[in-house]
C-alpha cells in the first residue's frame, strides 16, 4: 500500500511512523508512507495558504489552489486516482472498524488534511469521502490521520506478527474484546481465571465469547443491538443478566 498525506506539518508524522509496529512494516516494504507539505505550492509572495472567509466571520480558511496544485503534482488527474482521497474533517462519516477493514483493501491512500477553520469548500470535490474519528474539533487533520494509518496499516497482511492478532480486537466483531491475562498466575490479590489454565480449547473458547459480550453489555451496550446474536449468545447474555443482578443484590 502506499499512503500519502498532504499537510502543512509533515514532521508531525516522524514520531507516529517511526516507531514500533509501523516502523518494522515499513522496514518491510509492507507499505510506503510520504507526509508532503503543500505550503511549496502557494501562489503568493508569501506562501499564505489560508485567507479570510467571504461573507465575514472568525478564522482562516484553506486556500484551494496549494492543495489541488500539491495533489496533482503527485498523483496527476484526482478524477483518474485508482485509490480513495480522504478528508479528514470533523463533519464526515464516523471512522470504525469495518472501514478501517475497507480502506486496508486499497492500494493508494491520499489524506488531505486541514488546518485552522476549515477547508474552501471547493477542496472537498476532491475527495472521495470525509472521515471523522469523533464529535469533537482538533486544531488540525494531522492527528485524525495519524490514528486512521495506524488502524488501517496493522490490518494490512505481514504488519502484526501473528495473522489472527487482529480478528479478536474490539469491534473486530462487533463486541468489545475480552479481557487478557498473562504470567505471573498470582499478582497481588489477583488470580487469572482457572478456566485459561485448563488446557481445554473449547471451554476456553466459550469463556471469552462470554467475556466479550459481558464487556459489550456493561460498557458499550449499544453495539448488541447492531450484531447478529446466536441461541449460545443469547443464553449468555441470560447468564451475564443474572450474575450481575446478584453481584448488585450483594452490594
Amino acid at each position: 500500500m502506499d499512503i500519502l498525506v498532504l499537510t502543512l506539518f509533515p514532521e508531525m508524522f516522524e514520531g507516529p511512523m517511526n516507531q514500533s509496529i509501523l516502523k518494522k512494516a515499513r522496514e518491510k516494504g509492507l507499505f510506503k508512507f510520504e507526509a508532503m507539505d503543500f505550503r511549496p505550492y502557494a501562489t503568493s509572495k508569501h506562501k499564505n495558504v489560508d485567507d479570510v472567509p467571504y461573507g465575514g466571520g472568525a478564522g482562516m480558511v484553506l486556500k484551494p489552489e496549494p492543495i489541488f496544485s500539491a495533489l496533482e503534482d503527485r498523483i496527476g488527474d484526482p478524477a483518474q486516482f485508482l485509490g480513495k482521497i480522504i478528508l479528514m474533517s470533523p463533519q464526515g462519516a464516523p471512522f470504525t472498524q469495518a472501514k478501517a477493514k475497507s480502506l486496508a483493501q486499497e492500494k493508494r491512500l491520499v489524506f488531505l488534511c486541514g488546518h485552522y477553520e476549515g477547508f474552501d469548500e471547493r477542496i472537498r470535490a476532491l475527495a472521495h469521502e470525509e472521515i471523522s474519528i469523533g464529535d469533537y474539533v482538533l486544531t488540525g487533520g494531522e492527528l485524525p490521520a495519524m490514528v486512521v494509518i495506524d488502524a488501517v496499516c496493522r490490518l494490512l497482511p505481514g504488519v502484526l506478527g501473528v495473522a489472527e492478532s487482529h480478528e479478536t480486537d474490539s469491534f473486530s466483531e462487533g463486541l468489545l474484546e475480552h479481557p487478557h491475562y498473562t504470567r505471573p498466575r498470582f499478582f497481588r490479590d489477583s488470580e487469572v481465571p482457572e478456566v485459561l489454565l485448563s488446557g481445554n480449547h473449547e471451554q476456553i473458547r466459550r469463556w471469552r465469547r462470554k467475556e466479550a459480550l459481558r464487556r459489550t453489555w456493561l460498557r458499550r451496550r449499544d453495539l448488541l443491538k447492531t450484531i447478529p446474536l446466536t441461541k449460545e449468545d443469547q443464553k449468555f447474555l441470560e447468564e451475564i443478566h443474572r450474575e450481575e443482578d446478584m453481584k448488585t443484590d450483594d452490594e
